[in-house]
């Protein structure tokens, strides 16, 4: 089973069980990078290494790390990353993997509060997607009563509602998890219904189901400043309407909730099957249909090669190309041995989770930053930034460079990461299908059987899907959020300009922290899964300071928030996504970048890590009750 494990993760373990560093050092020079297909051990030293793992796993032993030093095990980090990696990400890279204890991202309590105390707090959390799930779960095991209200009949929020052919993600799957909830994944990057199952799969072992209301809509929420709560007024799938009061708010319906559809003539007119991707309707047949397909972001990418299969003639319709890219991990299973290792061989999983975290985050951040003197400031951002475009231009050659009028429509002309980039499922594969047509164009106007472009074209169909994504913009559209002076959340945001302190609080809205709220997207890598637990860590020290200090309310100040957006948007005008070449979803009209975060994931670790008090102002005395 070993020899069909990952190997640096092996020879990790191995160090780790012995403070062995002869096999370190020998292998080092063969590791190129922290993805698994990036080292290339000889055969005769793999064979080393598993053998006297085996070996040591053969005696039966309750196996404990040996005391490692400080120096060793930086010298592991760096071979296990296949590059020197920076002091400061140290610490985080240590938690997040699970190497060291990580017990302080959940609500440690200074002062344990009185049983009376707890039962009269109530948190009410909006939504039963991951963030909601992972902050009932943080609640829970600190005691702290909540309920959480779900609009569905099932918990899992985006990966309940998005059901397209082969929904998935792009993140890999050991770092698309909770860090206190590993799991046993059976691919590299796992589909709509594994992630669903593993949601449900948390909510169970973690009791938190118990308290999920389905099929409830928080319509409205209204803050009482005199009793320092919000009434929230819910409704049943009968209609039926109650309220009901909780000391903290907790919006958790994230970006990606309100299907974005073009805004062109015609479309009611369509007498085909017209869905959009977030709302996929499996009975429609596209077997010898001629299909339409709007849109080539990170759905589009994903359900463009299924549809193909079936459809008789597939037209696809991009206003811009996206940037993709190559991973032989897309596609594959998790070996079986990797499997029995990552539950068997101690400190392999940690390692695993280590590899892809660093593979997929900080250490890319550099090539968004712009270069003031870099000389193709049209194109790319710097040097690193130009020669990720060769390489990604060199792919899609390899790929489709023998139909010159095809690879002109695939190539972008702006910077990578501009655009959400995307993992190649079979794309330019599909592209190449005798039966598949790609316009870099938009619709002007949709007729009862066919599409016209704005250059003229038009397109028959019998089917149209618009794979556009999310007004991502517009969030938190429901439940009406209204503060005590009678202002609600929408107005003071619009439909575009959503701004949060740290993406978690906004002044005049007391008692109210969001989950996956303003600039807390991460588009340079990671995983919105790491950005919600470092929200939950944040709201639960609020939650703490309130309790413990026997305060009614907590409110961050205007200088804080004011603060923070300045910093938010001076960074965010040195990088990719306000390049003036393409429009993304990550921006605004005015092209103010909205949903994305410009810090590194290490840089939001520290900022949430703790709570600084002089953020925020405190009511006195607790809520009579």
């Amino acid at each position: 089973m070993l020899s069909e494990a990952d190997i640096v993760p092996l020879l990790m373990s191995l160090v780790q069980l012995t403070c062995d560093r002869e096999l370190l050092e020998e292998a080092a020079p063969y590791i190129h990078g922290a993805w698994n297909f990036q080292e290339a051990i000889p055969a005769p030293l793999r064979r080393t290494i598993i053998d006297r793992l085996a070996a040591i796993l053969a005696r039966g032993e309750d196996l404990q790390a040996a005391p490692l030093s400080r120096e060793l095990l930086r010298r592991m980090i760096d071979v296990a990353a296949g590059e020197k990696v920076a002091e400061e990400f140290v610490p985080l890279l240590l938690e997040e993997s699970g190497l060291e204890p990580a017990e302080d991202r959940g609500l440690v309590w200074r002062k344990q509060p009185d049983k009376e105390t707890l039962a009269a707090f109530h948190v009410i959390i909006v939504g039963a997607g991951l963030s909601g799930i992972c902050m009932g779960i943080r609640l829970k095991q600190a005691g702290v009563p909540f309920t959480i209200i779900e609009k569905n009949r099932h918990l899992g929020g985006t990966w309940y509602e998005n059901t397209y052919p082969d929904c998935r993600v792009d993140t890999p799957s050991h770092f698309y998890c909770f860090s206190f909830a590993p799991n046993d994944w059976s691919r590299h990057f796992s589909d709509q219904r594994e992630v669903l199952a593993y949601l449900e799969r948390c909510a169970r072992d973690f009791r938190i189901l118990e308290h999920i209301r389905f099929q409830t809509e928080a319509t409205e929420a209204v803050y009482e400043a005199g009793e320092a709560r919000w009434r929230v007024t819910l409704r049943d799938a009968q209609g039926q309407t109650e309220e009901v009061r909780c000391n903290i708010l907790v919006p958790a319906v994230g970006q990606l909730t309100h299907a974005a559809f073009p805004d062109v003539p015609g479309l009611q007119t369509f007498a085909g099957a017209l869905m959009h991707s977030s709302r996929w309707n499996a009975d429609v047949q596209l077997e010898g249909k001629r299909v339409v397909m709007v849109g080539t972001g990170a759905s589009g990418i994903q359900i463009g090669p299924a549809v193909a299969e079936k459809a008789a003639h597939f037209t696809v319709i991009q206003r811009t190309p996206h940037w993709v890219m190559h991973n032989p991990n897309y596609h594959l299973p998790i070996t079986s041995g990797s499997r029995w290792a990552y539950h068997n061989v101690p400190y392999y999983r940690q390692w695993i989770r280590f590899q892809l975290f660093w593979a997929t985050g900080d250490r890319i951040h550099d090539t968004l930053r712009k270069d003031p003197n870099w000389p193709h400031a049209d194109v790319s951002l710097n040097a690193r930034n130009h020669e990720m475009r060769e390489a990604l231009i060199a792919y899609a050659r390899s790929k489709v460079g023998h139909r010159p009028d095809l690879l002109e429509k695939v190539i972008p002309s702006y910077p990578p990461y501009g655009k959400r980039m995307l993992r190649d499922n079979h794309w330019f594969d599909m592209l190449l299908k005798p039966h598949v047509s790609l316009y870099n164009d938009e619709i002007a106007e949709v007729l009862p059987d066919r599409v016209r472009l704005n250059g003229g074209e038009e397109i028959e169909a019998d089917v149209l899907i618009f794979a556009t994504g999310f007004q991502a913009a517009r969030m938190i559209v429901s439940p009406a959020i209204i503060n005590a002076s009678g202002t609600s959340l929408r107005y003071i945001w619009g439909d575009e300009e959503p701004r949060a302190f740290l993406g978690v609080a906004v002044p005049e809205f007391p008692n109210m922290f969001i989950l996956y709220g303003p600039n807390t997207n991460v588009g340079h890598g990671g995983s919105v899964i790491y950005q919600v637990e470092c929200q939950v860590r944040y709201i639960l020290r609020c939650i703490r300071e309130m309790i413990e200090g026997g305060y009614s309310s907590i409110e961050c100040t205007r200088e804080a928030f004011e603060d923070y957006n300045r910093r938010v948007d001076e960074e965010h005008a040195q990088l990719v996504w306000t390049h003036p070449g393409k429009k993304n979803w990550y921006q605004n009209s005015k092209g103010r970048v909205v949903t994305n975060t410009p810090w590194r994931l290490v840089d939001y670790w520290q900022f949430t890590r703790e709570l600084k008090t002089s953020d925020f102002t405190f009511g006195p005395g607790r809520a009579e009750h």
